[in-house]
């Protein structure tokens, strides 16, 4: 990833932050009304997964262009996902409803250059996660 997917990424996610429990709700909203079947990988309280998810994408935008910090955490990540039977599917369901909940959150701030930012990034994040060689620098 670029420094200027970086960048947008960054500071995209820094608008989005105030209202982070509202934009959780929805990225589950988004995300079950495009694939209800996923909502069975959710065994945890959405009161309690959201600010987890928050939590989690806080950790993980503050440390892009840090691979020393990034990778062992997506790496992590991704295997806990594995274990809870998550698939190559499921990510590109996730990336959707991400893009679509960044769009609604964001307005106008979600301009195309920050869209492909996110692409970008989210490209690399999944690669990561599901073991694949990808470029986090």
């Amino acid at each position: 990833m670029k420094s200027e997917h970086i960048k947008a990424v960054q500071q995209s996610w820094a608008l989005l932050e105030p209202v982070g429990n509202q934009a959780a709700e929805l990225f589950y909203t988004n995300l079950f009304a495009r694939n209800p079947g996923m909502r069975m990988l959710f065994t945890e309280d959405l009161s309690v997964q959201g600010p987890a998810l928050m939590r989690m994408f806080d950790s993980a935008v503050a440390s892009l262009g840090r691979p020393d910090e990034l990778l062992p955490m997506l790496q992590a990540l991704g295997q806990r996902h594995r274990d809870y039977g998550v698939t190559p599917a499921h990510f590109d369901a996730y990336g959707e409803a991400l893009l679509s909940t960044l769009a609604q959150g964001l307005g106008t701030a979600f301009t195309p250059e920050v869209g492909e930012a996110w692409r970008v990034v989210f490209g690399d994040v999944r690669g990561v996660m599901l073991g694949v060689q990808t470029d986090v620098h």
